[in-house]
Protein backbone atom coordinates (compact mmCIF):
# COMPACT_ATOMS: atom_id res chain seq x y z
CA UNK A 1 0.00 0.00 0.00
CA UNK A 2 1.16 3.57 -0.70
CA UNK A 3 1.83 5.83 1.70
CA UNK A 4 1.43 9.76 1.54
CA UNK A 5 1.18 9.54 -2.34
CA UNK A 6 -1.07 11.15 -4.48
CA UNK A 7 -3.82 9.20 -6.12
CA UNK A 8 -1.49 8.50 -9.74
CA UNK A 9 -3.19 8.89 -13.14
CA UNK A 10 -6.35 9.92 -14.38
CA UNK A 11 -9.32 8.86 -11.91
CA UNK A 12 -11.47 5.75 -12.74
CA UNK A 13 -14.97 6.57 -12.56
CA UNK A 14 -17.20 4.30 -13.68
CA UNK A 15 -18.24 4.04 -16.93
CA UNK A 16 -21.98 3.79 -16.42
CA UNK A 17 -22.06 7.02 -14.70
CA UNK A 18 -20.98 9.26 -17.95
CA UNK A 19 -17.99 11.53 -17.91
CA UNK A 20 -17.34 12.99 -14.80
CA UNK A 21 -17.85 16.72 -13.58
CA UNK A 22 -15.30 19.32 -13.43
CA UNK A 23 -16.36 19.78 -9.87
CA UNK A 24 -15.21 16.48 -8.73
CA UNK A 25 -13.39 16.46 -5.72
CA UNK A 26 -9.90 14.35 -5.69
CA UNK A 27 -8.34 14.35 -2.48
CA UNK A 28 -4.63 13.57 -2.13
CA UNK A 29 -3.56 11.03 0.17
CA UNK A 30 -0.85 13.55 1.70
CA UNK A 31 -0.56 11.88 5.41
CA UNK A 32 -2.06 9.06 4.56
CA UNK A 33 -1.43 5.13 3.99
CA UNK A 34 -4.12 4.57 1.26
CA UNK A 35 -4.25 1.98 -2.02
CA UNK A 36 -5.63 -1.05 -2.53
CA UNK A 37 -5.42 -4.27 -1.26
CA UNK A 38 -7.56 -7.62 -0.53
CA UNK A 39 -9.87 -9.46 1.66
CA UNK A 40 -9.70 -13.09 1.40
CA UNK A 41 -13.38 -14.29 2.11
CA UNK A 42 -15.23 -17.00 1.05
CA UNK A 43 -12.64 -18.39 -1.09
CA UNK A 44 -12.49 -15.17 -3.08
CA UNK A 45 -10.10 -12.36 -2.87
CA UNK A 46 -11.99 -9.45 -3.01
CA UNK A 47 -10.61 -6.34 -4.58
CA UNK A 48 -10.72 -3.23 -1.81
CA UNK A 49 -9.59 0.42 -0.99
CA UNK A 50 -8.16 1.30 2.02
CA UNK A 51 -7.20 4.73 3.50
CA UNK A 52 -5.98 6.06 7.41
CA UNK A 53 -4.19 7.89 8.68
CA UNK A 54 0.07 7.30 8.34
CA UNK A 55 0.86 4.96 11.13
CA UNK A 56 -2.35 5.15 12.59
CA UNK A 57 -2.99 2.33 15.32
CA UNK A 58 -6.10 1.57 17.28
CA UNK A 59 -8.33 3.93 14.66
CA UNK A 60 -12.01 3.96 14.90
CA UNK A 61 -13.12 2.22 11.50
CA UNK A 62 -15.50 2.86 8.80
CA UNK A 63 -16.46 0.36 6.47
CA UNK A 64 -17.58 2.02 2.93
CA UNK A 65 -20.34 0.27 1.12
CA UNK A 66 -20.21 1.18 -3.10
CA UNK A 67 -22.60 2.94 -5.12
CA UNK A 68 -24.55 0.94 -7.64
CA UNK A 69 -21.23 1.63 -9.74
CA UNK A 70 -19.11 -0.03 -7.93
CA UNK A 71 -15.78 0.49 -6.38
CA UNK A 72 -14.86 3.40 -8.41
CA UNK A 73 -12.93 7.03 -7.60
CA UNK A 74 -15.71 8.85 -6.01
CA UNK A 75 -16.32 5.64 -3.07
CA UNK A 76 -12.29 6.15 -2.87
CA UNK A 77 -11.92 9.54 -2.44
CA UNK A 78 -14.81 9.14 0.45
CA UNK A 79 -12.26 6.74 1.99
CA UNK A 80 -9.16 9.45 1.52
CA UNK A 81 -11.42 11.84 3.61
CA UNK A 82 -13.04 9.84 6.39
CA UNK A 83 -9.20 9.18 7.11
CA UNK A 84 -8.21 12.80 6.69
CA UNK A 85 -10.64 12.81 9.02
CA UNK A 86 -9.05 10.78 11.67
CA UNK A 87 -10.30 6.85 10.84
CA UNK A 88 -9.45 3.53 8.86
CA UNK A 89 -11.86 3.87 5.82
CA UNK A 90 -12.24 0.54 4.11
CA UNK A 91 -14.59 0.04 0.89
CA UNK A 92 -14.34 -3.50 -0.38
CA UNK A 93 -15.61 -4.26 -3.97
CA UNK A 94 -18.76 -6.50 -3.31
CA UNK A 95 -19.91 -6.71 -6.61
CA UNK A 96 -15.92 -8.13 -7.99
CA UNK A 97 -17.03 -12.18 -7.81
CA UNK A 98 -20.31 -11.37 -10.38
CA UNK A 99 -19.04 -8.70 -12.24
CA UNK A 100 -16.59 -5.58 -13.52
CA UNK A 101 -19.40 -2.63 -12.41
CA UNK A 102 -16.88 -0.19 -12.86
CA UNK A 103 -16.60 -0.90 -16.30
CA UNK A 104 -19.89 -1.96 -17.52
CA UNK A 105 -21.18 0.25 -20.39
CA UNK A 106 -23.97 1.62 -19.23
CA UNK A 107 -25.97 0.77 -16.50
CA UNK A 108 -28.17 -2.03 -17.61
CA UNK A 109 -25.14 -3.67 -17.66
CA UNK A 110 -24.49 -2.54 -13.85
CA UNK A 111 -27.84 -3.54 -12.80
CA UNK A 112 -27.41 -7.37 -14.48
CA UNK A 113 -24.36 -7.50 -12.13
CA UNK A 114 -25.86 -6.25 -8.83
CA UNK A 115 -28.41 -8.57 -9.44
CA UNK A 116 -26.69 -11.55 -9.04
CA UNK A 117 -25.13 -10.34 -5.73
CA UNK A 118 -26.44 -12.26 -2.96
CA UNK A 119 -27.07 -9.82 0.34
CA UNK A 120 -25.70 -12.87 2.32
CA UNK A 121 -22.00 -12.81 0.78
CA UNK A 122 -22.30 -8.65 0.80
CA UNK A 123 -22.89 -8.98 4.51
CA UNK A 124 -19.76 -11.84 5.16
CA UNK A 125 -17.56 -9.77 2.85
CA UNK A 126 -18.05 -6.50 5.29
CA UNK A 127 -17.53 -8.97 8.10
CA UNK A 128 -14.43 -10.19 6.55
CA UNK A 129 -13.12 -6.25 5.70
CA UNK A 130 -14.00 -5.31 9.52
CA UNK A 131 -11.61 -8.16 10.72
CA UNK A 132 -9.14 -7.19 8.08
CA UNK A 133 -9.40 -3.53 9.57
CA UNK A 134 -8.02 -5.08 12.91
CA UNK A 135 -5.34 -6.69 11.51
CA UNK A 136 -3.96 -2.78 9.88
CA UNK A 137 -4.45 -0.59 13.05
CA UNK A 138 -8.08 -0.59 13.41
CA UNK A 139 -10.48 -0.81 16.69
CA UNK A 140 -13.62 -3.17 15.56
CA UNK A 141 -14.62 -1.96 18.74
CA UNK A 142 -14.98 1.60 17.59
CA UNK A 143 -16.57 0.33 13.82
CA UNK A 144 -19.28 1.69 11.77
CA UNK A 145 -20.79 1.51 8.36
CA UNK A 146 -22.10 4.26 5.21
CA UNK A 147 -23.14 3.33 2.22
CA UNK A 148 -23.92 5.56 -0.79
CA UNK A 149 -26.41 4.58 -3.09
CA UNK A 150 -26.81 0.65 -3.24
CA UNK A 151 -24.58 0.96 -0.74
CA UNK A 152 -27.14 2.59 1.69
CA UNK A 153 -29.22 -0.48 1.05
CA UNK A 154 -26.39 -2.41 2.20
CA UNK A 155 -25.39 -0.22 5.38
CA UNK A 156 -29.03 -0.37 6.62
CA UNK A 157 -28.94 -4.49 6.10
CA UNK A 158 -25.56 -4.97 7.53
CA UNK A 159 -26.54 -2.96 10.51
CA UNK A 160 -29.26 -5.10 11.24
CA UNK A 161 -26.35 -8.31 10.79
CA UNK A 162 -24.38 -6.87 12.71
CA UNK A 163 -25.54 -5.06 15.97
CA UNK A 164 -22.02 -4.45 17.79
CA UNK A 165 -21.44 -1.45 15.35
CA UNK A 166 -21.84 1.66 16.94
CA UNK A 167 -22.96 3.69 13.99
CA UNK A 168 -25.06 3.04 10.45
CA UNK A 169 -25.12 6.33 8.07
CA UNK A 170 -27.20 5.27 5.34
CA UNK A 171 -27.00 7.61 2.26
CA UNK A 172 -30.02 7.62 -0.48
CA UNK A 173 -30.07 4.08 0.10
CA UNK A 174 -33.43 2.56 -1.60
CA UNK A 175 -35.99 1.55 1.54
CA UNK A 176 -37.69 -0.96 -0.44
CA UNK A 177 -37.33 -2.68 -3.64
CA UNK A 178 -38.60 -6.39 -5.17
CA UNK A 179 -37.52 -9.44 -3.15
CA UNK A 180 -35.50 -11.61 -4.90
CA UNK A 181 -33.45 -15.11 -3.90
CA UNK A 182 -30.58 -12.22 -3.68
CA UNK A 183 -32.38 -9.90 -2.26
CA UNK A 184 -35.03 -11.58 0.12
CA UNK A 185 -35.19 -8.27 2.71
CA UNK A 186 -35.30 -4.24 2.34
CA UNK A 187 -34.62 -1.83 5.28
CA UNK A 188 -38.43 -1.31 5.64
CA UNK A 189 -38.15 -4.88 6.45
CA UNK A 190 -35.47 -4.69 8.83
CA UNK A 191 -36.55 -1.88 10.92
CA UNK A 192 -38.08 -3.60 13.98
CA UNK A 193 -34.52 -5.20 14.37
CA UNK A 194 -32.68 -2.11 14.27
CA UNK A 195 -30.67 -1.51 17.24
CA UNK A 196 -27.60 0.46 15.61
CA UNK A 197 -27.68 4.11 16.17
CA UNK A 198 -28.47 5.69 12.43
CA UNK A 199 -28.62 8.65 10.60
CA UNK A 200 -30.21 8.62 7.16
CA UNK A 201 -29.54 11.40 4.41
CA UNK A 202 -31.75 11.23 1.68
CA UNK A 203 -33.18 13.79 -0.84
CA UNK A 204 -36.48 15.07 -1.19
CA UNK A 205 -36.53 15.27 -4.73
CA UNK A 206 -35.86 11.83 -5.32
CA UNK A 207 -38.12 10.07 -7.62
CA UNK A 208 -36.53 6.39 -6.87
CA UNK A 209 -36.84 6.55 -2.89
CA UNK A 210 -40.58 8.35 -2.81
CA UNK A 211 -41.78 10.20 0.40
CA UNK A 212 -44.58 7.84 1.52
CA UNK A 213 -42.08 4.86 1.22
CA UNK A 214 -39.36 7.39 3.80
CA UNK A 215 -42.72 8.14 5.92
CA UNK A 216 -43.66 4.38 6.35
CA UNK A 217 -39.46 3.83 7.37
CA UNK A 218 -40.09 6.35 10.01
CA UNK A 219 -42.93 5.24 11.12
CA UNK A 220 -41.58 1.62 11.59
CA UNK A 221 -38.13 2.53 13.28
CA UNK A 222 -40.58 4.93 15.41
CA UNK A 223 -42.74 1.87 16.83
CA UNK A 224 -39.81 -0.20 17.21
CA UNK A 225 -37.97 2.02 19.02
CA UNK A 226 -35.00 2.20 16.45
CA UNK A 227 -32.52 4.61 17.54
CA UNK A 228 -32.28 5.93 14.09
CA UNK A 229 -33.49 9.64 12.59
CA UNK A 230 -33.64 10.36 8.85
CA UNK A 231 -32.85 13.94 7.54
CA UNK A 232 -34.26 15.12 4.11
CA UNK A 233 -32.88 17.81 2.03
CA UNK A 234 -36.36 18.59 0.54
CA UNK A 235 -34.84 19.68 -3.06
CA UNK A 236 -32.05 17.58 -3.21
CA UNK A 237 -31.82 14.52 -5.95
CA UNK A 238 -30.20 11.05 -5.81
CA UNK A 239 -26.96 11.02 -5.58
CA UNK A 240 -26.93 14.46 -4.20
CA UNK A 241 -22.97 13.69 -2.35
CA UNK A 242 -21.52 12.78 -5.70
CA UNK A 243 -19.26 15.43 -6.68
CA UNK A 244 -19.27 13.91 -9.84
CA UNK A 245 -22.28 13.53 -11.23
CA UNK A 246 -24.48 16.70 -12.63
CA UNK A 247 -26.77 15.40 -9.46
CA UNK A 248 -24.23 17.04 -7.29
CA UNK A 249 -25.67 19.89 -4.49
CA UNK A 250 -23.15 21.33 -2.84
CA UNK A 251 -24.79 22.88 -0.20
CA UNK A 252 -27.13 19.51 1.20
CA UNK A 253 -23.54 17.48 0.39
CA UNK A 254 -21.71 19.60 2.56
CA UNK A 255 -24.35 19.88 5.54
CA UNK A 256 -24.68 16.21 5.37
CA UNK A 257 -21.15 15.86 5.10
CA UNK A 258 -20.84 17.16 8.49
CA UNK A 259 -23.57 15.65 10.14
CA UNK A 260 -22.26 12.13 9.15
CA UNK A 261 -18.71 13.49 11.06
CA UNK A 262 -20.65 14.52 14.20
CA UNK A 263 -22.24 11.98 14.13
CA UNK A 264 -19.29 9.36 14.49
CA UNK A 265 -18.42 11.41 16.84
CA UNK A 266 -21.56 11.34 19.10
CA UNK A 267 -21.02 7.89 19.02
CA UNK A 268 -17.55 6.88 20.08
CA UNK A 269 -15.87 6.27 16.17
CA UNK A 270 -13.58 9.20 16.84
Amino acid sequence: MPTGEPPKGPPAYAAAAGPPSQRAVRTDAAGLDAGETTIPCAGFDWPAYMAKPAGGRDLPVVLVAQEIFGLHEHIKDVCRRLAKAGRLAIAPDTFARHGDALNAPDIAAVRAIVARVPDSETMAVFDAALAFAATQGGDPARAAVTGFCWGGRSAWLYAAHNPRLRACIPWYGRLDGERTPNALRWPLDIAPELRVPTLGLYGGADPSIPADVVGTMRARLAASGAPAEIVVYDSAPHAFFADYRDSYREAAAQDAWRRMLAFLEAQGVA
